[in-house]
């Protein structure tokens, strides 16, 4: 009788090759539309800095600076060449690192943006763990309570929350903690030298405006989540088979519910670091929206614009890792290879 031939071993696991494959190419198509946003952000900067109002001389020398003064430093900056050119010659230096020098200060731009990304990013990584978990228990809360009063309350309270813009809350929240009750510094810059229990002393006025916006937001998409989890097919089965209803959550509900969720906080975190202009020019913190406000009134378009791109980048790198976190924790886009 003739013999049956064997398959031979398969070497490696197809499955998996053909998945970290589709996840290589995900990162390689969103690494790529992230560098194309960047240049289109560079050039929108580019664009908007040359039609801010004034002249770069001008505002560099002063008001009563002599006008042949004036021009001489907007021939020695370059102001006076052609857009392209100027643009040319920026965006080439840029690539390799070096973003000029600022035309207010005469100093290096880049230890400057340097420093104040890093004072965006302690307020904004403050705010954000302090949001993320109250957002996230406040949204569970609210869904184990649906269409009763805590879950109104919650619902509620964080839409009138988010409602209201920074600058109203933070300058109710300056009045009444600030300089009626005095319990807390206006001033979110502590001195030098201060320690760690200081320096979050004076971080909690401006830690308090970005809680408020984002604990609403961020509570309604737990809820939903939690609430299209908790009538899935997945959840009766598993309180049909005897399963305590706190194993049920905690196992079944909360892995699932909270993806959107994650992905959400992920991308929020961009904007906590980068976004924080009224925050910051409230309580004159030195962060990087601050920074960019104050370029933008001397029309000093390098640090301006070394700011903003520096903004951009964190966004993108934000929205980047939100994209792949969702994929990652989410099997099914894994498995159907479908595109974030």
């Amino acid at each position: 009788m003739p013999t049956t031939a064997t398959r031979p071993p398969l070497s490696g696991d197809p499955s998996g090759r053909a998945d970290a494959l589709r996840v290589a190419r995900f990162v390689a198509a969103r690494f790529a539309w992230a560098l194309f946003t960047l240049w289109l952000l560079s050039v929108l900067v580019f664009a908007g800095g040359q039609w801010l109002p004034g002249d770069i001389g001008r505002a560099v020398l002063g008001p009563l600076a002599d006008a042949r003064a004036v021009a001489a430093l907007n021939h020695q900056l370059g102001a006076d060449r052609p857009l392209l050119d100027q643009y040319a010659a920026w965006i080439a230096h840029a690539l390799r690192g070096d973003f000029g020098q600022s035309w207010t200060y005469r100093q290096p731009v880049a230890p400057f943006v340097g420093d104040a990304l890093l004072q965006s990013a302690k307020l904004g990584l403050l705010a954000f763990v302090v949001v993320v978990p109250l957002g996230i228990a406040g949204g569970v809360f609210a869904a184990l309570h649906a269409d009763r009063w805590p879950d109104r309350a919650i619902s509620t309270g964080g839409l009138c929350a988010s409602a209201v813009p920074e600058f109203v809350s933070s300058i109710v929240l300056i009045l009444v903690f600030g300089v009626w009750l005095r319990w807390l510094p206006i001033d979110a810059g502590a001195p030098p030298g201060a320690g760690v229990g200081e320096q979050l002393r004076h971080l909690v006025l401006p830690v308090l405006p970005l809680v408020l916006v984002f604990f609403g937001y961020l509570a309604r998409i737990t809820r939903a989540g939690m609430i299209d989890a908790l009538d899935a097919d997945y959840t009766r089965t598993a309180i049909l088979k005897g399963l305590p209803r706190r194993v049920v959550i905690v196992r079944h509900v909360l892995r699932n519910a909270l993806l959107p969720t994650v992905t959400v906080a992920a991308t929020q975190l961009g904007y906590l670091i980068g976004g924080l202009v009224v925050v910051e020019t409230l309580f004159r913190y030195p962060g990087i929206g601050s920074l960019i406000y104050n370029a933008a009134q001397a029309k000093d378009f390098p640090l301006l614009e070394a700011g903003v791109l520096a903004v951009g980048a964190v966004y993108t790198l934000a929205t980047l890792a939100a994209d792949a976190l969702h994929r990652l924790l989410d099997p099914r886009l894994r498995l159907t290879g479908e595109r974030a």
